[in-house]
Order: C-alpha cells, then sequence, then structure tokens
C-alpha cells in the first residue's frame, strides 16, 4: 500500500497522508514525499499543490517513532532520517509554487513541522490539536519546527507552545497568525482545493518570483529584499503573463494567465 496519495485536477497536485486514522509520517511516506516533491518542483504544469491527510479524523500525529532504529539502520544515522525531513521540508518552502496544508484532528510534532514549511496553512473550526510537543517526551522540534514557528507566530507564542509543549485549537492558531484561514471540518479539504486552484490560476512566473522575494527574504535586510523584488519585477516585465494582465484591465474583463 502506498504511503502517499496522489490526485492531480488540472494544474493542482493533492497529496494526501495515507495512514488513516492517525497519519503517521512514516519511512515509506518520507521516501514517496521527497520523490514527489522531486516531480512536482520539475513538472510545469503544476502550479499548486494541497497538503492533507487521508480520512477526516487526524491530518497526522507526526513521525513514526517506533521506525527511528529502522531508519537509522537504513540511512546510516539518526543525522541522516532529520536531514531528509529538512530538505523535503526546505524543497516544499523554496520550490516557487504555492503549497496550502489543510490542519484538522492531531497536528502534531512532524504533523506541523511540514505544514509550517507550507505557504498557506488552513485548520478546521473543531476538534484540531496542533502543536509541537516534544518536550513532553524529553525531546525537542527536529525538522525545523521551532525556527518556522517562531517566525510564523513570534517568539513569545513560540515559547509558549514549544516549552508547554501547549495542542492549540484552529481558531487559536488563526489568532495568534499560525493559520490563514479556519472552516468547518466537513469544508476543510474542499476550500483547500478551491485556493489551490486560485493559486493555480495566478501568472506562475510572477508567483514564483514573489515566493522567491519572500521566502529568501526573511532573514535579509531592507535593501536586499528591495533590490530582490526589482530584479523579479524587471524579469516579469513584458512576460505574456505581464502583457495578458494589462491587456485584460484595458478591455475590462478578467485574465487568463499561463497560456504559454
Amino acid at each position: 500500500m502506498t504511503a502517499l496519495l496522489s490526485e492531480t485536477r488540472d494544474a493542482i497536485k493533492i497529496l494526501s497522508i495515507n495512514d488513516a486514522p492517525i497519519n503517521r509520517m512514516s519511512l515509506a511516506f518520507m521516501d514517496e514525499l521527497e520523490a514527489e516533491v522531486a516531480s512536482i518542483a520539475a513538472d510545469d504544469s503544476i502550479r499548486a499543490v494541497v497538503l492533507t491527510g487521508d480520512g477526516d479524523k487526524n491530518f497526522s500525529v507526526g513521525m513514526d517513532l517506533k521506525q527511528l532504529p529502522e531508519g537509522i539502520k537504513q540511512k546510516g544515522s539518526a543525522e541522516a532520517v532529520f536531514n531528509q525531513r529538512l530538505n523535503v521540508i526546505r524543497s516544499i518552502e523554496t520550490m516557487g509554487k504555492p503549497w496550502v496544508a489543510t490542519l484538522f484532528g492531531y497536528c502534531l510534532g512532524g504533523g506541523l513541522e511540514l505544514p509550517l514549511g507550507c505557504h498557506f496553512r488552513l485548520a478546521a473550526e473543531e476538534d484540531a490539536q496542533i502543536g509541537l510537543p516534544e518536550l513532553d517526551l524529553g525531546a525537542m522540534p527536529a525538522w525545523g519546527g521551532s525556527a518556522r514557528l517562531t517566525k510564523c507566530v513570534g517568539e513569545a507564542n513560540a515559547i509558549d507552545m514549544i516549552l508547554r509543549a501547549k495542542k492549540i485549537s484552529g481558531p487559536e492558531a488563526y489568532r495568534i497568525g499560525l493559520v490563514h484561514e479556519v472552516w468547518p471540518l466537513a469544508e476543510l479539504k474542499d476550500r483547500a482545493i478551491a485556493l489551490a486552484q486560485e493559486l493555480a490560476n495566478a501568472p506562475a512566473s510572477a508567483v514564483r518570483a514573489m515566493l522567491g522575494v519572500i521566502v529568501d527574504g526573511n532573514d535579509k535586510p531592507l535593501s536586499d529584499l528591495i533590490a530582490a523584488e526589482q530584479a523579479a519585477v524587471a524579469a516579469n516585465r513584458g512576460s505574456a503573463d505581464s502583457q495578458e494582465g494589462m491587456k485584460a484591465f484595458i478591455e475590462k474583463r478578467e485574465p487568463v494567465f499561463n497560456q504559454s
């Protein structure tokens, strides 16, 4: 049985962790996700991705810790096991295509660290438990979670969640800026797909350029960010999508991007 379900709808790829009801991130899942991420990055026909969990109970309880000894045996060290996860998440973050993650039920440990590498996070209005509770096990987030959570919600909220091993709800995650939208669970996946479709319909070259400026610029001074933005603007100027957008504005119609 495949550990990762993959479905293509027009310009959208929908990926589902296939281990319902708890959707553990197994060794097989990470290998399959690594391959899928590389494939998506190389496929110009895919312009947005939805990341979710199979079923309606939980997005993911995170890494299957019972498999860690086997992972060390397969990859040679614990560092190699965790480096794979770090590299996959970074590839998602920097590939220039928007990823939309759905958070429902348990979203713990790696079940939050992976969505933190996505560009949009949508949470269920009810029953979500979102957190990095590794300290309860005498461990720490190891897939970049502490850095990304701090960047996302600020130092005070990150310290509160991590040091107290807190599990927060969807509405609380929205309040502190961890997620972009909150929806009833029954509507959550459909809303994520609709958002991905909206993003896929946007001009792909401009989306890629803006993601590059924003994602790569987190720790750079303002002058560097402005220079990167101006370079992206110059590269986009005169593109087919840029011309289509201006023409549609003048003609008072909706633009149709990504035709070339």
